[in-house]
């Protein structure tokens, strides 16, 4: 295959799989000049940043599934899409990240054909799946604001969205088994795409920003439109509405049955006036957090990609500096969500600090 063939290659297998700090730089300098040494452009370099970034990502994630499953609220609905979301996460370092790290180090892919496809499937679905149990989740905070009566069936609900997402995400990612291949070039044995003709990396491309960036992205953007437009027309309840309608509600001398059935009509009565608990808008700080950082991890690799495939990114030694850049960005992600998790929830931050400082005792 000539240069410009081979380099798309590892481009697109990069969008599809979450190899995303260097293979793609290798494989420019590779196909302009043809030379050996070039698999080790900033191996150095690349091996130390994607040791950090695992340690990160495992390390972050851990935690937070270890606090979540230990707290009292572990059952809760916010709770079991943050678990799943962590799950994705951290299979992104272990079965992404690590792999990456080896291939790395070792530059040549020294398993066979089977274990290509079978590692290529299987990174394929957990970065579908760290994108679409996010879809999930806003769909699930839209939900949460848009019906607050609908009790009975939430739980249901929240189990047939996450089920939905990682279903999905095994589908989506069939392809990769038939697509990938073992190729010998070079004088070493490379896992990644070989297409043919330069068309079909452009279809490609745009299919894996379509299905795994544009439409969620487009999706999330609705949910959280649509979030904002109630908030905006039906305002948030405050501490000192919440004590007046408690008041109302509850006559003194009440027996504690009669405060736990005062305490469900207050929520069906705040739900009926349009009123939102601010934990409610709590999460949804939270989730609109998580899906920013997403956004920006997100947006430069693929804008990137998809330049250079149609042509608009000439070749050159700096564009291969800033796809190295570029391509260290979207794991980053992952790493993040744990962050953020902690940020926006004390009991979990509180949980993460006190399993972080038994670990080093």
């Amino acid at each position: 295959m000539d240069g410009d063939g081979f380099s798309l290659g590892h481009a697109a297998y990069l969008l599809m799989v979450g190899n995303f700090t260097g293979n793609l730089t290798s494989a420019f300098l590779n196909g302009s000049t043809g030379g050996e040494d070039t698999y080790y452009f900033y191996q150095t370099e690349q091996v130390t940043f994607l040791c950090i970034l695992l340690a990160l990502i495992v390390c972050g994630n851990s935690a937070v599934l270890v606090a979540i499953l230990k707290s009292k609220r572990r059952s809760s609905r916010m709770n079991f899409f943050i678990i799943n979301l962590a799950i994705a996460d951290l299979s992104v370092g272990l079965l992404n990240v690590l792999p990456d790290t080896i291939w790395k180090i070792t530059v040549e892919f020294m398993a066979g054909d089977a274990v290509c496809r079978t590692v290529r499937y299987m990174q394929g679905v957990v970065t579908y799946a760290s994108t679409y149990v996010l879809v999930a989740l806003s769909i699930d905070r839209l939900d949460v604001i848009a019906r607050p009566m609908y009790f009975t069936r939430a739980g249901a609900r929240s189990k047939w969205l996450i089920g939905t997402a990682w279903t999905i995400s095994f589908l989506f990612a069939l392809p990769m088994t038939s697509i990938n291949e073992l190729v010998f070039k070079d004088g070493i044995w490379q896992c990644w795409i070989n297409f043919p003709e330069h068309w079909h990396w452009k279809l490609y491309i745009t299919l894996i920003a379509i299905v795994l960036f544009i439409l969620p992205a487009i999706f999330i953007a609705i949910c959280y439109i649509v979030i904002v437009l109630i908030i905006w027309n039906h305002g948030t309840v405050s501490d000192g509405g919440a004590r007046f309608a408690r008041k109302r509600l509850l006559p003194r001398g009440d027996s504690c049955e009669s405060c736990r059935n005062g305490n469900i009509e207050l929520k069906q009565a705040s739900s009926s006036r349009g009123v939102i608990p601010k934990a409610k808008i709590k999460t949804i700080k939270m989730t609109l957090t998580i899906v920013t950082v997403f956004i920006c991890c997100w947006s430069p690799f693929f804008v990137f990609d998809l330049l250079d495939v149609y042509g608009h990114i000439p070749m050159s030694q700096e564009k291969v500096a800033i796809s190295t850049f570029i391509q260290s960005l979207a794991p980053l992600n992952s790493a993040a969500n744990p962050v953020i998790y902690t940020l926006f929830n004390t009991k979990i931050c509180r949980a993460v600090f006190s399993c972080q400082v038994s670990s080093h005792h």
